[in-house]
């Protein structure tokens, strides 16, 4: 038998395997120092996040409320549904849209534009999926705990609106941050974040730095499911700071209220305090529902509400109060009757001018609403006569008249505290853009240009500024809506937030801006305007015997002769202010497509006048009832007086 000796052999495995062993030990001791020397903060960092997390505790926004402390906008507790950004880092979120839009009713389209928009923005601790979970929501997160530890339930404040769109083109809306707003400055500088709610449109947005609150924070401890285990510190959220607004609701659901009942059920309603520029009111019709952006916009239905608004030919989103443009008619000749004087284009001696039932100016002949012979510029005003302001006009010259609109600041803004405030459109951007076509400015653009046709196009809020300014003697205020912001916090703490009133958004602006009228001047113009209600005027079927109120009817043309039917029927206006020689309150009507400003516009600016005296004067006002049943029978513009009535040239 034959025997071999293996043991050299035996010696080279093991010698092997002991190099393979040190090998494999360097191997771990190299990968260990990496783990504990190199990247040992970074995964000390992960592991805490994965048992500490920080969950933030949204603030409420201050609450709106209207100048009698009504409150107008609050905020409720609801529940959102939150799928933690930490613990999906790495998964594709495509996955989750099925089972989530099935299982918690969501708009799978909705999912997919959330998961796209996280994808260029920086990590951030969560993400907002549901809001206003219900129950069965709820439920079903539970339940699938194990299959999704991603989601969990969170409590937060929800914007709660009123009711009908009552004052949304006011308040506006909140809605969550967009990632381009991201990208701007404003909202940068002041650290906002993916996911926050801001306020989108209205005084929600002008005003969002004080109504937003600071959010407060709980640092918890979570298994490896999620599921808290200890809190560790709660710091409580501090609540936005309480508007109240200028807002008188009782004046607001009156202004409210004659919109709807308007022909159309289209047009703008502003009140304001004439002495300081405060808003009472401000109305703009057709109306939506700003809950839809709070509270359904991530709804199948929210979307569609949504989308639906956006095609709306009545464009209900648009505030017609200070976006709409519209040619101011016969409200043009206050402004025009001021500065006719202030030029010397007339005098209070010798005021008089042809009226003539219109005037011809090279081959064409405008009419007026009759012959009124040749009145001063108080019968002027009172009986509205158009011949005598085409001849005004020609007298001012187009220069005198841009001065008119510079000086009354018709070619501006307003200033008021809302956003997208749209620019009248006057002569003193047409003349120019006409010129620069190589088109010369003639007298008949003049005519036009003298009556609030063709050439003058403004908002309401535009023209209520510069009459009410006129009733005052000649100050001009910025119309706010603002009144102030309320104090939060204990004085010298570091959580103090002082209490804040009205300052002009522009603070290089004057408020008001002083108009050169003498007494003489306003005292007439006044006299006009008192005749217009009080003396046989175009509105006097609004007379309230000890309520004296000084306006200005307007009829605004938007197609021509022939066409004036149906939608297209002319703009009714009336601008005013009570009582005439002491102004406490000043309105102003634009009722779209309805006929005559005395049919429409001046009894929906009585209706609020009636209100006002109610809370004032304590009492009925004088002819409420004889107001009410005109109201409901007003007549209407007839075949004859159509065909009488003066359709101007190139309108």
């Amino acid at each position: 038998m034959k025997f071999e000796d293996d043991s050299q052999n035996l010696r080279a495995r093991l010698r092997i395997l002991q190099i393979l062993i040190v090998l494999l030990i360097s191997v771990l001791a190299v990968r260990l120092y990496v783990l504990q020397m190199m990247k040992g903060a970074y995964y000390a960092e992960r592991a805490e996040n994965q048992r500490i997390r920080l969950l933030p505790i949204p603030a409420p926004r201050g609450v709106i409320f209207d100048r009698n402390g009504k409150i107008l906008v609050d905020s409720r507790p609801i529940y959102n549904v939150i799928l933690s950004r930490e613990d999906v880092k790495n998964l594709d979120l495509n996955q989750f849209v099925e089972p989530f839009s099935q299982g918690l009713d969501i708009d799978p389209d909705y999912l997919r534009e959330r998961f796209d928009q996280i994808k260029t923005q920086p990590a951030f601790e969560s993400i907002r999926i549901k809001e206003n979970a219900t129950s069965a929501d709820q439920s079903w997160v539970e339940a699938h705990q194990l299959e999704y530890p991603q989601l969990r339930v969170e409590a937060q404040p929800q914007r709660r609106y009123p009711e009908n769109g009552t004052l949304c083109h006011v308040l506006g809306y909140v809605g969550e941050i967009s990632p381009e707003q991201l990208e701007q400055p404003k909202y940068k500088d002041k650290g906002y974040k993916p996911g926050d709610i801001i306020g989108r449109e209205g005084v929600e947005a002008v005003y969002d730095q004080y109504l937003r609150g600071r959010d407060g924070y709980r640092k918890v401890v979570v298994d490896s499911r999620g599921h808290i285990q200890d809190i560790i510190e709660e710091v409580a959220p501090q609540p936005g700071q309480d508007m109240v607004t200028t807002i008188d609701l009782d004046l607001q659901l009156v202004a409210e209220e004659q919109l709807r009942n308007a022909p159309q059920k289209r047009g703008a309603i502003v009140v304001m305090d004439p002495n300081n520029g405060e808003v009472l009111a401000m109305a703009s019709a057709p109306t939506f529902d700003p809950n839809l952006f709070s509270q359904r916009i991530t709804s199948r239905e929210g979307r569609a509400e949504y989308n639906a608004l956006l095609k709306d030919p009545k464009t209900p989103l648009i505030n017609r109060t200070i976006q709409g443009l519209y040619p101011p008619g016969s409200t043009w000749k206050i402004p025009m009757s001021v500065a006719g004087l202030q030029q010397g284009a007339i005098t209070l001696k010798n005021s008089n001018l042809l009226c003539g039932g219109g005037i011809m100016v090279g081959n064409k002949f405008t009419r007026c609403m009759g012959n009124h012979g040749t009145p001063d510029i108080v019968s002027a005003i009172t009986h509205s006569c158009d011949g005598y302001f085409y001849r005004l006009g020609l007298k001012m010259g187009v220069d005198g008249i841009m001065q008119m609109v510079d000086e009354f600041d018709l070619n501006k803004r307003t200033g008021v505290d809302l956003p997208h405030e749209n620019v009248s459109q006057t002569p003193n951007l047409f003349k120019p853009m006409m010129e620069k076509r190589g088109q010369p400015w003639k007298d008949i653009d003049t005519v036009y240009a003298s009556f609030g046709q063709v050439y003058d196009f403004a908002t309401p809020i535009a023209m209520l500024r510069a009459v009410a300014g006129v009733g005052v003697g000649g100050k001009l205020y910025i119309p706010h809506l603002l009144k102030e912001f309320k104090a939060v916090g204990e004085p010298g703490t570091p959580d103090y937030r002082a209490a804040i009133n009205f300052k002009p958004l522009n603070s290089d602006r004057p408020n008001p801006k002083d108009i050169e009228m003498p007494e003489d001047f306003h005292h007439t113009v006044v006299q006009g305007m008192w005749g217009v209600v009080n003396n046989g005027g175009t509105a006097a079927r609004i007379k309230m015997a000890d309520f004296e109120i000084a306006g200005k009817t307007g009829t605004a043309q938007v197609v021509g002769l022939g066409k004036d039917v149906g939608e297209n029927k002319d703009h009714s206006w009336f601008v005013s202010y009570a009582p005439a020689w002491k102004p406490e309150i000043s309105a102003i009507a634009l009722i779209e497509n309805s006929g005559f400003g005395s049919q429409f516009g001046a009894p929906a600016v009585r209706a609020v006048y009636d209100e006002y005296y109610r809370k004032t004067r304590g009492g009925e006002p004088p002819g409420t009832q004889i107001a009410q049943a005109n109201k409901k029978t007003l007549p209407q513009r007839s075949a004859s007086a159509a065909q009488a009535a003066d359709k101007r040239q190139g309108e």
